[in-house]
């Protein structure tokens, strides 16, 4: 479970969350946004590494989110997988908002999964090019383990949640294409303490 993790902002340690031997990340409040400009996705918000070599098969994982005490006014539990990671630090993203879950705001809990593709590809911009193509609803509940199954195979993407037998999001053209391969990395932004548990990636 990333035995030589690379790190930028976040702090990394090894613990147990929940009667489970897990992987903490953390970040500073330093870098708490603007909420009238913030934009998500950051490759310093992450512990990633290279020892995998990723294009296709699948990743399986379980993740939980805290909101830390400082989490500004718009935190909501981020925490996520990011895949095919290049020596650029380019990725495609999947990531959770937890806390839109179970709110009674329709518009919020439709946006409790997203696809992102970093740096070109934001949440903003997908949201307002082809508004719900990239997000959806799931119910996935702040501070218990979330199980995840994301199955890549060429420009295709399907996540999978909590032993799902059909996948809650499926994305057909993501953004780097079918070519691009790299490293895996544990993903959270401002405002979460994330808990990452189990990786199996398994290529094909």
């Amino acid at each position: 479970m990333l035995e030589t993790p690379i790190l930028n902002t976040v702090s990394f340690r090894r613990t147990a969350y929940r009667d489970r031997d897990a992987i903490e990340l953390t970040l500073p409040s330093s870098v708490n946004q603007d909420p009238a400009t913030e934009t998500l996705v950051d490759r310093d918000f992450m512990a990633w590494s290279r020892d995998f070599d990723f294009t296709d098969g699948t990743i399986e994982l379980s993740v939980a989110s805290v909101l830390a005490n400082h989490a500004p006014a718009y935190a909501r539990g981020f925490i996520g997988v990011a895949f095919r990671i290049d020596e650029q630090q380019r990725f495609e993203s999947i990531y959770l908002r937890p806390a839109n879950s179970r709110v009674d705001d329709q518009v919020r809990r439709n946006r409790s999964v997203q696809y992102v593709s970093y740096p070109d590809y934001t949440f903003p911009r997908l949201r307002a090019e082809e508004p719900g193509r990239y997000e959806t609803y799931v119910d996935i509940p702040m501070e218990e383990w979330i199980d995840l199954r994301l199955e890549v195979a060429g420009s295709a993407a399907r996540l999978f949640v909590n032993s799902s037998i059909h996948p809650v999001l499926v994305v057909t053209d993501l953004k780097l294409g079918a070519a691009q391969r790299g490293g895996i990395g544990l993903w959270i932004e401002a405002g979460t303490v994330g808990y990452f548990a189990d990786l199996v990636v398994t290529s094909i």
